[in-house]
């Protein structure tokens, strides 16, 4: 089979699967458009947090030019928006945890319901290990990717769409440096998206047989003992965990470039608005409406905020691919006639 086509199916096959999830996650629909609402709340106040200290950033510009009490008001309301943001942020955890687990729970109630009626052929065709890498090991990995998704995705989107408003509002040239930067970040996170679903499935795939074979031998001691099979058992798990190494450092190669890429990336975002708002500064410094000094400052905290949620959101599709593979072989238990 081609490349190409290996793509194709392996495309088909993760849309496949986020439908199946999601019909998962319908029967919590209520939670999850609470979790959406207190995501959008978090991230409001997120933002307006940066206008507050570029505020009072220009208060304090220039000697004996401090005003004092105005400070003191941006200063309550500055408080008051990080414990808005705090409570939050916690409900939104106990929220995303809350979904996550009884999805989690739902998914092995179902695959332990199955395999009691499948027939005995499927057992006779497939290692006990296998299922119980599924319904165990497998389920685990889903639920990290889900809680990361719910907990990072929602609220990376959230931050990138509010803070490109925010930044509109103060000044649209600095704006648009950043929307020309972007697609360095979205290519970053479609090249890993599209290199980590394949190896991190053949993980799964090659773990659940290490674990198979370690079950069967375990399980039939007696008989390997009996019919002295110990050198090949030996031999049939070490080539079986050469290839979780390798398959494993591959997977694990790909997905730690997320970081270091996209951190990369940040910093160049964050150079050119450093670079294009201190001459904006200097040339606007006796205009009519000037750009200040506050608002460079705050167009740095957007900076950061706007890259940052990329850097998570790229981490969050690296957990989410080994996530729908491991959901690919729950479901595959599933469908078992």
């Amino acid at each position: 089979m081609s490349n190409a086509k290996k793509k194709r199916v392996s495309l088909r096959g993760s849309k496949g699967t986020i439908q199946r999830v999601l019909k998962l996650i319908q029967p919590y629909r209520g939670l999850v458009l609470f979790t959406l609402l207190l995501a959008a709340v978090t991230v409001l106040t997120t933002l307006y947090a940066p206008i507050l200290s570029g505020r009072g950033v220009d208060l304090i510009v220039g000697q004996g030019n401090v005003n004092f009490p105005a400070l003191g008001k941006i200063a309550i309301q500055f408080g008051v928006t990080v414990c808005v943001t705090s409570i939050c942020q916690w409900l939104m955890n106990m929220v995303n945890n809350r979904i996550t687990f009884q999805v989690v729970r739902d998914i092995r109630v179902q695959a332990f319901q199955h395999m009691e009626i499948l027939p005995l052929s499927y057992m006779d065709a497939h290692k006990p290990g296998d299922a119980i890498s599924r319904i165990n090991t497998d389920v685990e990995q889903f639920s990290d990717g889900l809680l990361m998704g719910f907990t990072q995705l929602f609220t990376g989107i959230l931050t990138i769409v509010g803070t490109l408003g925010f930044m509109l509002s103060i000044d649209w040239r600095i704006t648009l440096i950043v929307v020309v930067l972007t697609p360095l970040s979205i290519f970053v996170a479609k090249f890993i998206a599209e290199h980590t679903y394949d190896m991190f499935r053949v993980q799964s795939e090659t773990r659940a047989e290490l674990t198979g074979l370690v079950d069967e031998l375990i399980g039939n001691e007696h008989l390997v003992r009996a019919f002295g099979y110990e050198s090949r058992a030996e031999e049939r798990f070490d080539k079986i965990n050469a290839d979780l190494q390798v398959c494993g450092v591959k997977a694990t190669f790909f997905s730690s470039i997320t970081n270091p890429a996209t951190r990369f990336v940040n910093s160049v975002v964050y150079a050119s608005v450093a670079l294009a708002g201190a001459l904006m500064c200097i040339s606007t410094a006796g205009a009519a409406v000037p750009f200040t000094v506050g608002q460079l400052s705050c167009f740095l905290s957007y900076a950061n905020q706007y890259t940052k949620p990329f850097n998570e959101i790229s981490g969050v599709i690296t957990e989410l691919q080994n996530a729908l593979a491991c959901a690919t072989r729950i479901f595959d238990l599933l469908e078992e006639p």
